[in-house]
């Protein structure tokens, strides 16, 4: 081979590596911006007929949660108090309503690990929320929702 011929495949060779290193590493920042992503939630959470609190003794009540960072995919728990204020045992639902954006709860669900017991009045039973997020989201970088919590009374 020439010289010249040497030199061209040299820098075809050297080109061809450099390409591939750097699509590499685009792909990589693509990919750690698409995947982690912070979705706070800064909505309410309210109550009717209970209370709802961070502690097993009722004296810190939750007036909204922060769901820290979540990747698409994933979920988080958050684990909670809820006391029966009203005047007789009751069972309790959660409602979840005000979605911002509007969308977001096709990608997003909120469900718990309440199974529908009676609570007495007075009563403290601790709760766990899940929220877990589609890993197919996309199009939204935060949202907001309100929880309910109501009790029926017997």
């Amino acid at each position: 081979m020439k010289r010249n011929e040497v030199i061209v495949i040299s820098a075809a060779l050297t080109l061809a590596v450099y390409t591939l290193i750097l699509s590499m590493l685009v792909m990589q920042a693509l990919s750690s911006t698409q995947s982690s992503r912070r979705f706070p939630n800064t909505g309410t959470i309210r109550t009717i007929g209970v209370g709802v609190y961070w502690d097993n003794e009722c004296t810190d009540p939750v007036s909204f949660i922060d769901w820290d960072t979540l990747e698409p995919g994933s979920s988080k728990d958050v684990t909670f108090y809820i006391r029966n204020e009203g005047p007789s045992a009751a069972t309790i639902s959660m409602n979840t309503s005000n979605w911002d954006p509007s969308n977001a709860w096709e990608y997003i669900a909120l469900s718990w690990d309440y199974a529908g017991q009676q609570i007495n009045s007075d009563e403290v039973i601790q709760v766990t929320l899940t929220l877990s997020i589609s890993s197919r989201i996309e199009g939204i970088t935060n949202f907001r929702f309100d929880i309910t919590i109501t009790a029926s009374f017997e």
